[in-house]
Parts: C-alpha cells; structure tokens; sequence
C-alpha cells in the first residue's frame, strides 16, 4: 500500500502560529504555558471546544475526497489524562479510528510530544527545553504510554501503525537550528541543562519501545521511527530478523533545505530535491521503508514579502507588499508539490503538513504566503494535485 496521507496537526497537539485564537489574552508560546495563564474553567472550555470543531466526520469526508487513504495523527504525552493540568485527548483519538473506518482511511498514530520534550521545539510541547532523555521517569513514562497505545488500537483494522517519538533532535540539527534562541525558553532554570538527544540514546530507546510495543502490536502493523533529522545514520540499525515491519520517517521542509543553503528561487527548490531527496531516500530505501512523514510547499520565496530577518511558523512574516502574482505562486507551488511527490514515490509514501490552519491569510497581510501550510486551500487553489 502506498501512504498518500496527511497530518491533522493542532487538533490535539496545539500550535500557537496555527491557531492564534486559542492562545487570546495569555503570553504563552506553547502548550505548557497555556493553562497557566488561563482560569481552569476557561482553559477546559477553550481546549474542549477546539477539539470538537477543529476536526471532525466532515473532515475525514474531505480527505478521502482528495484521494488520500490515511492520516497521520500527532497526539501528545499526556493523552490518556494522567497529567494534570492538562486534558486527555484518548477520547477523540478514538472517534478518529471511528471515522477512518467509514472512509477507508488508515492511521498513523504519532507521539508528537513527549515529558521533558525530545527537542525544544513549541510543537514539542515547550519552547526551549529539551531534557526528556536525560530524566528516566520521563522515559520510562513514555514506553508505558506507548505500550498502551499498543494494546487499546493494535488490532484495529484502520490502525496503519505507531511512530515511537516524533521528530527527537539529535546535535547536528539542534546547532544548525539555534534551537534556544529560535524558540526562547520562558523558565530559565527549567531550561538549564537542555541538550540534543544522543543517537546511541535514541537507538537504544527505539529497540527497547519495539520489543515492548510488539507485545501488543501485531506484526502486520508498522512500528516508524524518525531519523532525528539524520537520514544516513542508520543503514545498520534493526537489520537483526528480530525486527519487522520498522518504517524510517523522514522530514523534509524546503525552508530547512533553505538553512543549509538551497537557492530560494524555484529553480533552486527543484534542483535541491533532484540532486539530494531522490538520492538520499533511494539510498535509505535500500534499508528500510521509507515516508516522508512531514512536508509541504511553503518556502520564502512564495512568501513574496520583503522581509527582515528569517522566516519560521514562530516568527512569523513581517506585513508588506505581496511581489508574486496569484499566477507566479501557483506556478511555483505546482512545481514544487509535483518534484517533491516524486521524491516521496522513492519511499512507500508521505503525509502533508498539514491538514488545516485557522489563519486568515486575506485579510491579515501578517500572513501573505501562508496559504501553503493548509492543504485543503492548496488543493483549492490548484497548488497541490488531487488524484481522484
């Protein structure tokens, strides 16, 4: 089967620049932050009301109705509601497998955030901490959470499989990113100590999670593992018979391909996905089997803005005069959503970042280019090809 899917990212992992709305009347920059800036009863009824209507049976409708046949599903640690003050999700989670059922869409469950956080990221769940490897507790939490998981959606028949942590950083990406100063830690103290996460660390941590996870996981169902933004690291990993059905995730954004250098023109953005993203997923498919489990078509240059300083989903785009045409950006996007489809055809399959965002990119000139995050807009823009 091949994965043509994607993510329903801020549903019940939240992301400040996706939903603004929610974070009204607080400072707070990421998820931790939120309820204690909040009355307890507004807190619950904010976060409430946003999972009932940010995705629903509709949606799943929708999605089938682009051609697509699964969904990536970020969910966070403290799902199963045993870690006040925030509120579980399992509920949800499981209408979600309702729904997929009805439509024929399969499930990749993703643990998109873990105690402690695997990577300092605001999606992560804190801005600026990453220590969740260095506190055993917190890794021990987190393989019961996933043998959990395990057990209650194993044998269901739209589960597709589970991704053990997402997106853990390892050195390489947490000095390219500037990780504390892109994303600000609010507690200086909690912060201190934050470290990448070591890759004999995550190997280590992702056998153990296999043979754990597996005692509930039918072999039929895929256990995906994320390079840690190191793709080639791992072509001896888990070539023991030992381990089956193991999925490599790979994350590919142009605006990181833009960090180590990609031109920012269209050209550039093509030529950067032929000579290194078919190459290198060719390579590791040798390997394992591969997804590119987030990407999109969003890059600088289609914002079309003068701006100062660089762009990301946290700091958002600086107002100003849009330089590209309605018919200059769907060119661009055309471009670079078939060449990166093509990238992923080297693997077994991807997930789009993401679903929706809640922006208002019209009016709000903030947001000019932003369309590009939001699939549904880019499928009715005619950025994004819809197989029927």
């Amino acid at each position: 089967m091949y994965i043509n899917g994607v993510n329903l990212g801020n549903w019940l992992v939240l992301e400040k620049w996706m939903s603004p709305g929610l974070f009204e009347g607080t400072t707070a920059e990421d998820e931790y932050y939120l309820p204690t800036q909040l009355s307890k009863e507004v807190y619950e009824a904010r976060i409430k009301i946003h999972r009932h209507e940010y995705i629903t049976e509709r949606d799943f409708a929708t999605i089938r109705s682009f051609g697509m046949n699964a969904v990536r599903i970020p969910i966070p640690y403290f799902i199963m509601g045993d870690c006040p003050p925030f509120i579980g999700c399992v509920e949800e989670l499981d209408k979600a497998f309702g729904w997929a059922e009805k439509y024929e869409l399969k499930v990749l469950i993703d643990l998109h955030t873990v105690p402690g956080s695997q990577n300092g990221f605001d999606n992560g769940g804190i801005s600026g901490v990453c220590k969740w490897a260095q506190q055993p507790e917190s890794v021990e939490f987190t393989l019961q959470l996933l043998e959990k998981l395990s057990e209650r959606y194993g044998t269901h028949s739209s589960l597709w499989g589970i991704e053990i942590v997402n997106e853990p950083i390892t050195e390489k990406t947490w000095k390219a990113m500037d990780v504390q100063k892109r994303y600000k830690p609010v507690d200086a103290e909690m912060a201190a100590g934050s470290a990448p996460v070591s890759l004999d660390f995550l190997r280590g941590f992702y056998v153990e999670a296999y043979r754990r996870m597996r005692r509930y996981l039918p072999e039929d169902k895929v256990i995906v593992i994320h390079d840690g933004f190191e793709l080639k690291v791992w072509k001896d990993f888990m070539r023991e018979t030992e381990f089956k059905n193991v999925v490599l995730d790979t994350h590919q954004y142009l605006m990181m391909a833009e960090v180590y250098g990609c031109e920012q023109s269209p050209e550039g953005y093509v030529k950067y996905v032929q000579e290194y993203l078919f190459k290198d997923i060719e390579e590791m498919a040798e390997y394992f089997p591969m997804i590119c489990g987030e990407w999109s078509l969003f890059n600088s240059y289609g914002v079309g803005v003068d701006t100062a300083g660089g762009l990301s989903p946290v700091n958002g785009v600086k107002s100003g005069e849009d330089r590209l045409s309605a018919a200059s950006r769907k060119e661009l996007y055309s471009q670079v959503a078939k060449v990166q489809l093509e990238a992923w055809k080297k693997g077994i399959g991807h997930f789009y970042w993401n679903y929706k965002l809640l922006l208002d990119t019209v009016n709000e000139p903030g947001w000019i280019g932003w369309d590009s995050w939001d699939l549904g807009k880019c499928v009715s823009l005619g950025w994004f090809p819809v197989e029927s």
